[in-house]
């Protein structure tokens, strides 16, 4: 309901009844629902004190805008309209009402009856206008209240600036919110966290890890962070992989007792799970005093995006024991890991009690989980038909998930009718002619994969470069293929071709023939000898001592070779000089090997032990988290084969115990096939 200001707000007599009006204050200012509050309204016009009195207007559209109800506005802007002269105060807190609520949009409306009452704006409406804007995202609206600051002289309050930064950040345009944080003549604590914030949201957490060094080294002796400072910190870690540094905020949020707070668990799950550490995700879920919605729906997204589809519908049922109603992203969660287990019958019946049990309507990410969930388990043909049959038009990424499917099962006639649809609706878009390329050349149509490449020079579509990420002293160093800019480039290709050397040696073949260029053998050899996750793994190696687990993470999809029944861990032997070893929180731990286990009928699994091992070279395996780039990053950890792990008693899921960890990690004789 909109505010009017018509007719009715005429003069009205003001109270004759002082003590009456102070008890009304005393009522409203410790006021807490909304039936009490029409009581205490009710009592004072029964005696005398009406809306004319500008005291108990100010204190009675104050004490409606502050209830914990649902929605008090409508009450609210009826009150508000019979006000015969509302003051700045009674408009600002209008404005706040609105803005604080789920429809902010009357909150310019009745800015615009300020202006039209000749009530001049204070410092305290522009945060409240501008906190409305962001909700919208109406950029324009925004802009307009920016200005309206600036002409009258607010705009160098600090509360102002401030909200400026959120409002630029909510709409993406993180770079304004930037300049005008370098523009600021003093910043506080919320300066610096919104500037940070709104850098992590927005897909750059280099520069949000920038900023927060900055922060606490500022040279007035630095700010110290609080709650929110962390989870933004956390979020730009989660999207870097930087599971050091996050680490290390987890345990600051310990000493400052901040880690209690639901919000920060449900961000320190979300860290743990989007860095591949699911054991430690858990940790924090089990320690958690309060575990919302939102905590429950983080881990079991988690466990289903690292590859544990079985252990996330287990957590969903302990989840709906609790009587907890999941969201649409719990069920996001869940119809992921169905896909992922391979689960067609499960993931229907999911999809069909989404409406029929929790009255959730399926939205877009739902569908493309069933068409992702049909195409996997290779029901091309019943996904496309899926596809045309939706209630709902479907949007490039539906296409685009199919074209995926095409590509990983060679069905090319269905690929180019996908192709044709993807280029009316999004056009351009280079992961479509990567996916039509990798078809053509896995059918070995070999012309038109160098014609598509053509043509995407042509038209200046540019393809995202893969790069593997590796964390090292509170740096996260980038590599792509061929990549010689590191400073250490010479003895990083040198360590390269040692660990070729060595390779060959033990009996190893690259396995060229997944390698999807029309080019030599020497030459597929090559590219994947200088592939990014091998220059990102010898520059660990020559930086790091022994005992470091070394992480390499990736920006793009790493498909690997697995049988059709294995849709979850997969264990690539590699035989290089390593000295790294597991750790509990690491891939290696109690939830890989279960998940290993249950998956050894399909794979072939070879157990280590130590005497096969020469004792010039020690044997490593790479433990590979597959996961699409929408979710989060494709995870390596080497890791040494011959560590013993004693795991505790904690459980992995409410309703089962961990297996014992084996005496020698099992490898399988999986390959990678590099598609980035």
């Amino acid at each position: 309901m909109q505010p009017e200001r018509g007719p009715s707000a005429v003069a009205q007599p003001t109270s004759s009844n002082p003590a009456a009006l102070r008890r009304c204050i005393e009522l409203l200012q410790t006021c807490k629902s909304l039936p009490r509050l029409k009581q205490i309204h009710a009592h004072a016009v029964r005696h005398g004190v009406t809306l004319g009195h500008h005291v108990l207007a100010k204190h009675l559209v104050f004490a409606l805008v502050s209830l914990p109800a649902a929605d008090p506005m409508p009450y609210a802007s009826s009150v508000f309209a019979q006000v015969p002269a509302p003051g700045v105060f009674s408009y600002n807190t209008m404005i706040r009402g609105y803005a604080e609520s789920c429809h902010p949009r009357p909150a310019l409306d009745v800015h615009r009856l300020m202006l039209a009452a000749d009530v001049p704006p204070d410092s305290h409406t522009y945060p409240f206008l501008l906190k409305a804007c962001a909700k919208l995202l109406s950029l324009r609206d925004g802009e307009r209240v920016h200005c309206r600051s600036v002409k009258d002289g607010h705009d160098a309050c600090i509360f102002v600036q401030n909200t400026l930064l959120h409002f630029y950040a909510a709409c993406g345009l993180f770079e304004s919110a930037h300049k005008l944080f370098e523009r600021m003549s003093h910043r506080n604590l919320i300066s610096w966290n919104s500037v940070i914030n709104g850098f992590a949201i927005n897909g750059r957490p280099n520069e949000a890890l920038t900023l927060f060094r900055e922060m606490v080294a500022d040279e007035d002796g630095g700010i110290e962070p609080d709650g929110f400072t962390m989870v933004s910190l956390l979020c730009a870690c989660a999207e870097l992989g930087a599971l050091a540094l996050g680490r290390r905020s987890h345990v600051y949020l310990a000493k400052r007792g901040l880690d209690r707070n639901p919000h920060v668990g449900n961000a320190l799950i979300d860290f743990y799970a989007k860095c591949g550490s699911i054991e430690e995700a858990y940790k924090v879920f089990d320690k958690m005093d309060e575990r919302t919605v939102v905590s429950w729906t983080c881990l079991i997204v988690g466990l289903a995006m690292n590859g544990f589809g079985e252990e996330s519908l287990d957590l969903f049922h302990a989840m709906e024991r609790e009587r907890l109603v999941p969201t649409e992203i719990t069920l996001v969660g869940v119809l992921y890991a169905c896909s992922h287990c391979g689960l067609v019958d499960d993931g229907f019946r999911y999809f069909n009690r989404m409406t029929r049990e929790y009255g959730i309507v399926p939205k877009m990410e739902h569908y493309g989980c069933m068409v992702d969930l049909l195409g996997r388990a290779g029901l091309v043909e019943e996904a496309h038909s899926y596809i045309m049959n939706m209630p709902l038009e479907p949007n490039a990424v539906i296409w685009r998930t199919l074209l995926g499917a095409c590509a990983m099962h060679k069905r090319l006639a269905i690929g180019e009718a996908v192709w044709a649809r993807l280029v009316e609706l999004d056009p351009g878009h280079s992961g479509d002619y990567v996916l039509l390329s990798n078809l053509y050349a896995a059918v070995g149509q070999w012309g038109i994969v160098h014609k598509l490449r053509r043509s995407m020079l042509k038209g200046g579509v540019k393809k995202m470069p893969g790069h593997s990420l590796v964390e090292l002293g509170n740096r996260m160093h980038e590599f792509v293929m061929g990549d010689r800019s590191h400073p250490q480039s010479q003895q990083i290709y040198e360590m390269l071709e040692e660990i070729a050397t060595r390779l060959r040696l033990e009996g190893y073949m690259p396995r060229t023939t997944n390698v999807l260029a029309d080019i030599e053998e020497e030459e597929k050899e090559t590219a994947l000898n200088y592939h990014s996750e091998r220059l990102a793994i010898a520059f660990a190696l020559l930086n790091t001592a022994p005992g470091t687990p070394i992480r390499i993470v990736k920006n793009l999809r790493v498909t690997v070779v697995f049988s059709q029944q294995d849709y979850t861990a997969f264990r690539i032997k590699i035989q290089i000089d390593c000295h790294a070893e597991v750790q509990e929180s690491d891939v290696a731990s109690p939830i890989a090997v279960k998940r290993m286990q249950r998956s050894s009928k399909q794979t072939r699994v070879d157990a280590l032990s130590s005497e096969n091992i020469p004792p010039s070279t020690k044997s490593a395996s790479i433990a590979m988290l597959a996961t699409p780039p929408s979710l989060h990053l494709p995870v390596f950890v080497l890791i040494h084969p011959m560590a013993t792990i004693n795991p505790s008693s904690k459980r992995l899921a409410s309703t089962r115990s961990r297996p014992e960890m084996p005496q020698a990690l099992a490898h399988g004789s999986l390959e990678i096939l590099y598609q980035s």
